[in-house]
């Protein structure tokens, strides 16, 4: 980015107790890495140390697993009132010269430093939008999880995406288990001019359930 373009900081969401999965989602293996550690690698390759890790439900193993990089991080005490106080807590503690904040889930671990550049990319070229991830279609299989919209073609929009500080008080007082959906949706159906949407396929898988865990560690036996 150029000396006066937005400060883009990154906001990773990490608090939830991984009711369905039995265990910390977090501290999934995933490449060598827990997926926690994976997150603020690519929050740092994004954003530098302009990274915010937000801890809630086990925090401290889930502290011990995010590694020696982490830098910044804050806990959720009110982490079972959902995603959306995660959000909440963690954009009130973001700087002033914050122009824009990546959101990042723990728990999307084929998600790479490729597609944080598209998005950031995409951003960039229009930082009065908002740059959301686009998986799925109509001949998709892929899930709608709470963090994406669907449009017309069946693809969802949702995270990993970069909202301007312009709509920081919409998502403040979003409330629940949402996330950021809900701002995603309503530009998107009200103002489709305000959100540009970037290809990311790596974004369609994330780890709720035992399944979903085990989906993953067949993928990095493969890969392995």
């Amino acid at each position: 980015m150029g000396a006066r373009d937005p400060v883009l900081f990154a906001l990773i969401l990490a608090a939830g107790g991984s009711q369905r999965l039995g265990a910390p989602k977090q501290l999934l293996t995933h490449g060598g890495e827990t997926l926690v550690q994976r997150t603020l690698r690519l929050a740092a390759a994004a954003c530098g140390s302009r990274t915010l890790l937000v801890l809630g439900a086990e925090y401290s193993r889930v502290l011990e697993g995010a590694g020696a990089a982490l830098r910044y991080f804050i806990i959720n005490e009110g982490w079972q009132q959902g995603l959306a106080s995660s959000l909440t807590l963690g954009l009130e503690c973001l700087p002033d010269a914050c122009g824009g904040v990546l959101v990042l889930l723990a728990d999307q671990p084929l998600v790479d430093e490729a597609d944080l550049e598209q998005l950031t990319a995409a951003w960039c070229k229009r930082p009065d939008a908002i740059a959301a991830s686009r998986y799925g279609g109509r001949d998709s299989e892929c899930r709608d999880e709470g963090e994406g919209g669907r449009g017309d073609s069946g693809a969802v929009l949702g995270v990993p995406a970069i909202f301007p500080r312009r709509l920081f008080p919409e998502l403040r007082a979003l409330t629940g288990d949402r996330g950021a959906r809900p701002v995603i949706e309503r530009h998107r159906r009200q103002h489709p001019q305000d959100v540009v949407a970037v290809d990311c396929q790596h974004a369609a898988m994330d780890i709720d359930t035992p399944a979903d865990a085990a989906a993953l560690a067949r993928s990095t036996d493969r890969e392995d």
